[in-house]
């Protein structure tokens, strides 16, 4: 896979990333239900709920710093951990292509020592063993960052639900989403 490909590839991926994006926010703003319409004391109806955590803030924080919106939900446990699968795959990431350049600078110092060869086959495919392995990480590392997104999104959106009966016949929030 030479750069260009590399690079197409990361433009691709960016792309679906836009459109997963746009995609989601499409689908939060469809359709929400209507009110029951047999209530008939109106009085009850005079609370309006509002969302004590913004979901699409709570997007942006994270995508600005992955962690930062799960911080921001108060999901204080969570931020540690993507930063250490982050911490983990960029590690990954380095080692792989440290090992690729090393292995690539090898392969063609053997091709130029005996051109005849066309240079050893063993640095050959630790050379594309490692490259492939570097750009798998990148892989992991989008769809990580996809993920941490998603995340901060539904622990948004959920942050006000609670599992408690509903004693006081209160009003509830119903969504419906139409395809």
């Amino acid at each position: 896979m030479s750069w260009k490909d590399y690079l197409n590839f990361l433009i691709s991926l960016i792309k679906l990333t836009i459109k997963i994006i746009f995609l989601v926010l499409l689908v939060n703003n469809l359709n929400f239900c209507q009110q029951d319409s047999l209530q008939t004391d109106n009085s009850k109806n005079d609370s309006v709920f509002v969302m004590a955590k913004s979901p699409w803030g709570s997007v942006l924080r994270s995508a600005v710093l992955p962690g930062w919106g799960q911080i921001y939900n108060e999901s204080y446990w969570k931020a540690p951990v993507v930063w250490g699968i982050a911490g983990w795959l960029i590690y990954n990431w380095v080692d792989n292509n440290r090992l690729y350049k090393q292995y690539k600078d090898d392969f063609t110092k053997s091709y130029i020592n005996d051109p005849a060869s066309g240079g050893s086959d063993n640095y050959k495919k630790l050379r594309n063993f490692y490259r492939d392995q570097r750009d798998l990480f990148t892989i992991y590392m989008g769809i990580t960052y996809i993920l941490t997104l998603v995340d901060a999104y539904v622990d948004a959106q959920l942050f006000d639900f609670t599992i408690e009966p509903n004693l006081f016949r209160q009003p509830m929030l119903g969504i419906k989403l139409n395809f």
